[in-house]
């Protein structure tokens, strides 16, 4: 056996495992529940607060606060809002350019709705195409409750052997068939509102009209987001 290299290695391990200590990573590895970062997204109508929740959908929250950290909001509008729906931001500046983003992020939001996540009002929630895994830079934060935005649910089973969606029932269904279907996917929730929501109420009652190459839902005043930062 080769002692040396078996003490180097153990070396190696240990000087990891204080690193982790230090950077807060080992909760995870050792099943504690990781602390939610929390930030400011600060606008020309005030401050909110969120938290964002990486144990509940990881790969999400990890290309946000990546976002974050390049400064890629600093600048940008909340340019879709809808009062009794939701308030989106993230994607363009004053002037309508889309900003630059990196490649699309896995789609998280079944993991994250059976971790308790949902789209109810104050809560955070990655917008997309109509590709589930087309989500970038752009979010939105629900004004109301939106169940229909969920995953929905899959019962056990293959085939499943009854499902029922939208009032239509379907049976002995292949589950890759309901795995992979579209519109069952939903919209990945990773944060919620911890402070603020007089302001997101402000934004999702400002007067709205046509803007750039939207025509409708574009805030009449520019509604922007100055900076979002992480507070802890």
């Amino acid at each position: 056996m080769n002692f040396s290299l078996l003490r180097r290695q153990s070396l190696q391990l240990a000087s990891n495992l204080a690193m982790a200590l230090v950077l807060g990573l080992v909760a995870p590895l050792l099943g504690h529940a990781q602390e939610a970062p929390k930030l400011k997204i600060a606008t020309n109508l005030g401050d909110i607060m969120v938290e964002v929740y990486p144990d509940k959908a990881p790969k999400t929250v990890a290309n946000f606060l990546q976002y974050v950290k390049d400064k890629h909001y600093d600048g940008t509008i909340f340019h879709r809002v809808i009062p009794n729906f939701m308030i989106q931001g993230g994607g363009y500046d004053a002037q309508y350019k889309e900003r630059n983003t990196r490649a699309p992020v896995q789609h998280e939001g079944r993991q994250a709705f059976v971790a308790g996540l949902k789209n109810q009002t104050g809560y955070l929630a990655m917008a997309r195409t109509n590709d589930p895994h087309s989500a970038t830079a752009q979010f939105f934060i629900n004004t109301v409750d939106n169940a229909f935005l969920d995953p929905t649910p899959i019962p056990d089973g293959d085939p499943v052997k009854r499902f029922e969606y939208r009032g239509q029932v379907y049976e002995n269904v292949p589950r890759e068939n309901l795995l992979n279907a579209l519109q069952l996917f939903g919209y990945t929730v990773f944060g919620k509102v911890t402070s603020g929501m007089d302001v997101v109420n402000k934004i999702r009652t400002t007067p709205t009209g046509m803007g750039g190459p939207f025509r409708t839902d574009v805030p009449k005043s520019p509604v922007t987001i100055l900076s979002i930062t992480l507070v802890q």
